[in-house]
């Protein structure tokens, strides 16, 4: 296929089997719309300068964020800039969207809940309020799909933490509380919700045919963009044009 390739962004994670997951999900992106290179902004690279300064055609760069804090709203234009990679489009985050709530929910029956039972939505945390803020709007989304409310308990970085919040549904006298984990994929942050009190614990979204469409989705807004762009520069006369800035 050709177009620009897609460099899918993730924050990096220790556990082999969380990298094979987000391996896995880029090969199957790549399956829908072609040349897919992943990166990461911590823990682990290449980081996503690294992988910009290896391309030489145009890049869309997708962060695979569920909720956009620190790492979209610095870390990953930082990189870009450091590339100096001449034409790269950066796509929104992939969070929140109704994509992710009904994936979750899926999770949920599969790991057991049921109509009824206590709902927490587990994130990462962060110390942007951008990023608890898209949190919560997950969280409704969610919520809409259970019919109940959905309580959001973090795992790092803020507060209230999950087993907290699995507890105090407990002394409300919920008597099944199952955890949705709002994780990309498996890494400490999922190793820790085992022990959060719990009766069962959803598994990360992963490699889903759904995430997998609106990683595509993402993708193809960023060629669009580029599109327009280079439409928009051709329709100037040529004294005229300057040097556009990195998107």
């Amino acid at each position: 296929m050709g177009g620009p390739a897609l460099v899918l962004v993730a924050h990096g994670t220790r556990s082999p089997r969380g990298v094979d997951m987000v391996a896995a999900l880029a090969d199957a992106v790549a399956d829908e719309v072609g040349t897919t290179r992943v990166a990461f902004v911590d823990v682990l690279g290449p980081s996503p300068s690294e992988v910009l300064r290896d391309l030489d055609g145009p890049a869309v760069v997708v962060p695979a964020f569920l909720a956009s804090g620190y790492h979209v709203h610095t870390d990953v234009p930082r990189e870009v800039a450091d590339s100096g990679h001449p034409d790269v489009t950066v796509t929104r985050a992939l969070g929140p969207d109704p994509v992710l709530a009904t994936v979750l929910f899926e999770r949920l029956r599969e790991a057991g809940w049921r109509q009824g039972d206590a709902v927490v939505l587990a994130a990462a945390g962060s110390s942007d309020p951008r990023a608890l803020a898209d949190v919560r709007r997950g969280a409704m989304m969610l919520a809409e799909l259970v019919r109940s409310t959905v309580h959001i308990g973090y795992v790092a970085t803020a507060e209230p933490r999950v087993p907290e919040v699995v507890e105090g549904l407990r002394s409300a006298g919920h008597r099944r509380v199952f955890i949705a984990s709002y994780l990309l994929a498996h890494g400490l942050f999922h190793r820790r919700l085992v022990d959060a009190g719990s009766d069962g614990v959803a598994e990360p979204l992963g490699v889903h045919p759904a995430l997998v469409r609106l990683l595509a989705d993402r993708y193809r807004a960023g060629c669009a963009d580029i599109a327009s762009v280079s439409e928009a520069t051709a329709a100037v006369p040529r004294s005229h044009r300057q040097a556009l800035p990195v998107r």
